[in-house]
């Protein structure tokens, strides 16, 4: 059985992440959406609610071989864990490839889990979760570049009911 990692941060997942899970799922046996915790970064979704907000988001998908999980170690040591050989990372533009690279080789050398980079759809290779945050905070509309079940959820972490209405 072939078993994949693709992790994240996932602050909120996007419509961009679930694509390039979706497609990871046609490819391997079992697929393992992680939610890395960086305890460097200061979430605006704790690691449960995000982990939450993923499987509800990949509940209608048809895809029976994902699991979600998080981790607050390195994604190698979850890889060896459930025995994945393989991390799957989306790839939006240039930039993400150069930063992507280094960790690539590094999780090879460290565990012997190789790394596949599946380039993001051109449709939504605009979308990250920092521009989704971004546009929420300043009352644009994230309808479309987050599940459905994104909306409600980042307005109220925002406190206010604007995430998902076009700013005028």
């Amino acid at each position: 059985m072939t078993i994949a990692v693709c992790p994240g941060s996932f602050d909120p997942v996007t419509t961009g992440h679930l694509d390039v899970i979706e497609r990871c799922a046609r490819f391997f046996d079992e697929v393992h959406v992680v939610v890395a915790v960086n305890a460097a970064k200061t979430p605006m979704f704790s690691e449960a609610t995000r982990v939450e907000i993923i499987r509800r988001a990949l509940a209608g998908c048809g895809s029976s071989n994902i699991v979600v999980a998080s981790t607050d170690g390195l994604i190698t040591d979850y890889c060896t864990r459930v025995g994945a050989t393989v991390i799957v990372k989306g790839l939006r533009q240039n930039g993400d490839y150069e930063a992507e690279l280094g960790m690539a080789l590094v999780n090879r050398q460290l565990a012997g889990v190789e790394t596949l980079f599946l380039p993001a759809n051109p449709v939504m290779e605009h979308i990250s979760s920092s521009i989704v945050k971004d546009v929420a905070r300043h009352g644009g509309d994230v309808t479309g570049m987050v599940p459905d079940c994104v909306v409600p959820l980042l307005e109220e972490a925002l406190g206010r009911e604007s995430a998902g209405r076009s700013a005028r």
